[in-house]
């Protein structure tokens, strides 16, 4: 492990118990799941690998709040989250027992119910099949991303909101986003940026925008044209939707699935899986 754990309610409530079952040692995670050390457990707190104490009293802070991810400083446990000069609200990371999500407004922007937010973006992403120059119009914790640098020759992606930009630092499931060889990050607006960008330049593009009450502007006909533009003849458009069992999510997978046919996209349908539309540029 490196630095400073990050916890949530599930590691800290697992360690606790641990503790009132009288163990000296333990497995658990630094980083919400995403690797598993041995710690120490003494009547000071727990011994991580790295020399850090976390005293218990630290641990019982986390345990009491089940919608927050904390940073375990020497000083005390400090929330994950951020100030958006944008929405002038709070974006904090939510815990779900794997990798968390980011709150918008109070809005998680991930699936959680039956699934967590890698396995989510799993699923648009293996709908997508990126290849070569890879779009993805809102970065968020920076998933889609990576996932999609996985196969992809390179991956911009685009977010506009500093604050998020600030929590996915702060999110070790974010982090080798920052690092990775083949991902640009921009800090910019899509709808600003996406006109400026060539004609015919990516062969996939990932559109997993907020939902349309906060960013109704990525869901127009103007924004779809330039999606249009931007993706080589014969290039794959995933765009997300929500959840298809729903009236709302009926609606909205409808309109969505018109505009695109309007500006020009072929074979569009539904993926009920993803969650999403797919939509594909006439060669």
């Amino acid at each position: 492990m490196h630095g400073e754990p990050v916890l949530s309610h599930y590691e800290a409530k697992a360690l606790l118990e641990a503790r009132q079952r009288g163990r000296t040692s333990a497995t658990t995670s630094p980083d919400l799941n995403r690797t598993q050390v041995s710690v120490q457990l003494r009547a000071d707190g727990v011994h991580w690998p790295t020399g850090q104490v976390t005293p218990w009293a630290h641990l019982e802070a986390v345990a009491e709040h089940p919608n927050a991810v904390f940073q375990m400083t020497e000083q005390g446990p400090e929330p994950i989250r951020a100030y958006s000069p944008l929405t002038e609200r709070l974006v904090a990371l939510y815990p779900t027992g794997r990798a968390p999500t980011v709150l918008l407004s109070g809005i998680p922007m991930h699936r959680v119910q039956n699934t967590d937010p890698w396995r989510d973006t799993q699923a648009k992403v293996r709908a997508l099949r990126p290849r070569g120059r890879v779009l993805d119009t809102c970065m968020g914790l920076g998933y889609s991303a990576l996932q999609s640098a996985a196969t992809a020759d390179e991956v911009l992606t685009v977010e506009i909101d500093p604050a998020v930009l600030d929590v996915a630092r702060r999110n070790p499931w974010s982090q080798p986003v920052f690092q990775h060889p083949r991902v640009r990050i921009v800090q910019a607006d899509i709808a600003s940026l996406l006109p400026t960008l060539p004609s015919g330049y990516f062969s996939a593009i990932l559109h997993d925008p907020p939902q349309f009450a906060l960013a109704g502007e990525l869901y127009g006909h103007e924004f779809y044209e330039q999606l249009f533009r931007v993706l080589k003849p014969g290039g794959r458009l995933f765009h997300y939707v929500g959840s298809p069992s729903t009236r709302m999510g009926r609606n909205m997978t409808r309109g969505v699935v018109r505009r695109l046919q309007e500006v020009g996209f072929e074979r569009v349908r539904p993926v009920p899986q993803g969650f999403g539309v797919l939509a594909r540029r006439p060669r």
